[in-house]
């Protein structure tokens, strides 16, 4: 079986799953926004929790501050990533309750 075209990018995984939410060796499609931070949790199965960090411009004091965001994403079987990984996350439909992204390649 070999991995599908998602449409966004021309990484693929090498190794091959049998996960039906998958977005190249399953049915998932991906869509939407495309964010790329860091894994801060990889202890769930299938399951890894992704930090964005964002600067907010502060108008009263003229300062820029800090400000973070985390996103559930399902965790495909063909591609490996652990705490400390920058990765690439992409929308899909919601798959549970809090995940509607998935982890579409490993950056760093």
């Amino acid at each position: 079986m070999t991995a599908r075209d998602i449409g966004v990018t021309q990484w693929r995984p090498e190794a091959e799953c049998n996960d039906g939410k998958c977005p190249y060796h399953g049915t998932l499609s991906v869509r939407g926004q495309s964010i790329v931070g860091k894994v801060v949790s990889a202890r769930m199965k299938g399951t890894v929790i992704v930090e964005k960090e964002h600067r907010k411009f502060n108008q009263k004091y003229e300062r820029y501050e800090r400000r973070r965001r985390r996103y559930p994403a399902h965790l495909p079987a063909c591609i490996t990533v652990s705490e400390g990984d920058v990765v690439r996350i992409m929308e899909c439909r919601p798959l549970s309750k809090t995940v509607s992204f998935v982890v579409i390649e490993r950056s760093g």
